[in-house]
């Protein structure tokens, strides 16, 4: 999700589809509406929370819905920022509402993966180890530093690789009857996370040791 309580600076995730002509028009069109960035950002939730419970509840099928939940889940990470910065929009409490849901959303969609991959322990894991990389990213901004949106798995990486997961799960699950793709991405959402903490902190050490 974008940085909504300060400007196009460094605390923005790098995101290439924010100069897409079509992109573009559609945030244009969401600052004319109703919509509030903060509101937005609450709908990434619900979409979250769609896709975890199709996921869970309509196997094996549901792992489609899935992934168009994890899509419109970061399409609403895109459109809270755009809306907040280039539409005029930002709040004082913006910034909140772009980290709050960001972690219920990841929270959600990964416990709900563990649990359909038949380990719930690797789901909670990942949770809190993604949890995690973004608490060492908003520790380095506390510190006066640019946030670092490095990966190997930062959150887009990590939804992008659920996606890939929950769109092979179903054609897997009619083939064999197993759920092989999935149990691959809840462990290498984990180790990839953290993994992504070992290098955000190595990094915050670095530059507070040179004072830059």
């Amino acid at each position: 999700m974008e940085s909504q309580g300060q400007g196009p600076d460094a605390s923005r995730r790098p995101i290439r589809a924010r100069g897409n002509a079509v992109i573009r028009r559609i945030a244009s069109a969401l600052a004319r509406s109703p919509l509030t960035p903060n509101a937005i950002s609450m709908l990434s939730i619900l979409f979250a929370a769609a896709g975890a419970a199709a996921l869970l509840w309509l196997p094996p099928w549901g792992a489609w819905l899935c992934a168009t939940g994890i899509q419109l889940r970061l399409l609403c990470n895109l459109f809270d920022g755009m809306v907040a910065v280039e539409g005029g929009q930002s709040t004082p409490t913006g910034a909140l509402y772009n980290e709050v849901p960001d972690r219920v959303a990841d929270s959600v969609l990964l416990v709900a993966l563990g649990h359909a991959a038949g380990l719930p322990w690797a789901g909670w894991l990942a949770a809190l180890l993604a949890a995690a990389t973004a608490y060492l990213r908003t520790l380095g901004g506390a510190l006066g530093q640019p946030q670092d949106f490095r990966g190997p798995m930062a959150k887009q990486h990590r939804m992008a690789l659920m996606t890939l997961a929950c769109a092979i799960a179903p054609l897997e699950a009619m083939a064999g009857g197993t759920r092989h793709a999935l149990v691959v991405a809840v462990l290498a959402i984990a180790a990839g996370s953290l993994l992504t903490c070992g290098t955000r902190l190595r990094a915050i050490a670095a530059r507070l040791e040179t004072g830059a």
